[in-house]
């Protein structure tokens, strides 16, 4: 097996092009449904006292080009983490190939990290929120996905424990666990404060909710592939020479 160094490298390069192909994402699915549910903040009337209203330091083009910047950025960081917590997995999937145990990882990354707190707490485009209300959401997203990924992990090491019983009963134990404990994070987790306003069209809404996991799917998925697509290589002539 390759060094954690090198598991590192490979894990940043594999987060670079994920989080390229995710900010592509970004540009050419979740953009048309942002530029929609803008149309409809700019349509609506000034407050008194707002100022200007709806002035933008920066243009969309400019936007959208650093959100692509941005998701490399990110996908560079989240590439390093996953790289480390391939290396603690080995004992979850140890007779699998280091291909199949990295997109494994990367699929429960993203059912924790992503589609968990998309279920709850759905992304919402600009039209939507209150902006008093940005640091409690934030609060509340963010303790999702780390409850979330507690579970991910509590299920690996549950995986691990039952390694005596038979593949289907390991499976369908930890399987039952984890949905049980999704659901009780789904229970006792407070809903999102703000409602949506009833002059955004329920299409622009769902579309950029939809894009938006598409985004962060392409990102986790695309991660574990190519992750797995350089690690594997290096694994087998790692074991061939130590032969």
């Amino acid at each position: 097996m390759p060094t954690y160094k090198g598991l590192l490298a490979r894990g940043a390069g594999a987060g670079a092009v994920a989080g390229l192909l995710a900010g592509l994402v970004g540009v050419l699915v979740v953009e048309p449904p942002i530029r929609a549910a803008l149309a409809v903040e700019r349509a609506r009337p000034v407050e008194p006292g707002a100022g200007h209203g709806h002035e933008e330091l920066f243009s969309r083009g400019t936007q959208v080009v650093g959100g692509v910047l941005a998701a490399v950025v990110v996908g560079v960081a989240v590439g390093a983490l996953f790289a480390t917590a391939y290396a603690g997995s080995r004992r979850w999937l140890p007779t699998k190939p280091p291909f199949v145990r990295a997109v494994a990882l990367s699929a429960a990354a993203f059912g924790a990290a992503a589609l968990l707190p998309a279920v709850k707490y759905p992304a919402n485009p600009p039209a939507v929120g209150d902006p008093g209300t940005v640091e409690y959401r934030t609060v509340l997203y963010l303790g999702l996905i780390a409850a979330g990924l507690l579970v991910a992990l509590g299920a690996g090491h549950l995986a691990s424990r039952l390694g005596r019983l038979s593949p289907p009963v390991r499976a369908t134990a930890v399987a039952v666990a984890a949905v049980a404990a999704v659901v009780v994070l789904l229970v006792v987790f407070p809903a999102t404060p703000d409602a949506v306003p009833p002059d955004l069209p329920g299409a622009v809404l769902w579309e950029f909710r939809l894009a938006s996991l598409a985004e962060t799917a392409t990102l986790w998925l695309g991660l574990g592939v190519v992750f797995g697509l350089l690690v594997d290589p290096a694994t087998r002539r790692a074991r061939v020479s130590a032969g």
